[in-house]
């Protein structure tokens, strides 16, 4: 158990890399909408993927129909509360304003980061519990779709011109992952009945951030072509994941 622990953290800390790499390529090309709405596209499909073709018939085959129906609605339940105690703004619609409202947005959007980074390192935790083959391609499907999310998220944290806060909205979000994962496994040793739970209630906060965070931004870039060719592309990277862990 203590190997399957240690395999998990450090999958999880994948999501460390993909967000500094996703930052990086932020201050390089954030002029550029086309790569933004693409990148956001690419986002949209890996979570959207990862939720219904993996996590939810996962926790089904544990609960059934109505226990995994419940879980989903759940995370997206609590998803949807949290932005409703926490409004972070919807991005765009503050970039360039350098003033005390972008400043507070920004910081919000910090928090909304976290609040749903933190249910994906439940879902990597909890599906490799089940099966390291299939943690293993949550993980590495999160990890992808970290880099343009936080691609996209960087932009607006630019418009104050702080590095410094730059790299810790970064690094705050790069740690709810692993934070996740652990509060996942802790639960799981407490009451291993809790893992099927787990996925469902990730998959449903990951549906719930791709359709009302994730294409809403993607519809400000006015690039819908380059947004389908981003979930597009995702498709490809995922079902290559899918084919080299699983043979």
């Amino acid at each position: 158990m203590s190997a399957e622990f240690a395999a998990i953290l450090l999958l999880s800390l994948l999501s460390v890399v993909t967000t500094a790499l996703g930052v990086m390529l932020a201050l390089v090309i954030r002029g550029n909408a086309r790569a933004v709405a693409a990148g956001i596209g690419f986002s949209t499909g890996i979570m959207v993927l990862i939720s219904a073709v993996e996590l939810v018939p996962e926790a089904h085959g544990s609960l059934g129909t109505a226990g995994t129906a419940a879980a989903v609605a759940l995370g997206a339940a609590c998803l949807w509360l949290a932005n409703l105690l926490i409004p972070h703004a919807h991005l765009v619609r503050e970039h360039g304003q350098a003033d005390t409202r972008l400043v507070k947005s920004v910081y919000l959007i910090v928090f909304g980061l976290i609040l749903h980074d933190v249910p994906e390192g439940f879902a990597m935790a909890n599906a490799y519990l089940a099966s390291p083959s299939l943690g293993l391609l949550v993980g590495l499907a999160i990890a992808l779709h970290n880099l343009p999310e936080e691609f996209a998220m960087a932009l607006p944290a630019m418009t104050l011109r702080s590095r410094r806060f730059l790299v810790t909205a970064a690094c705050l979000s790069a740690l709810a992952e692993p934070l996740g994962a652990v509060i996942g496994i802790v639960a799981v040793a407490l009451q291993p009945a809790l893992g099927a739970c787990f996925m469902a209630f990730a998959a449903g906060a990951m549906l719930f951030v791709s359709m009302h965070e994730l294409v809403p931004m993607a519809r400000r870039y006015r690039r819908p072509g380059w947004f389908v060719a981003g979930v597009a592309a995702s498709l490809i990277v995922y079902r290559t994941l899918a084919l080299l862990i699983t043979t």
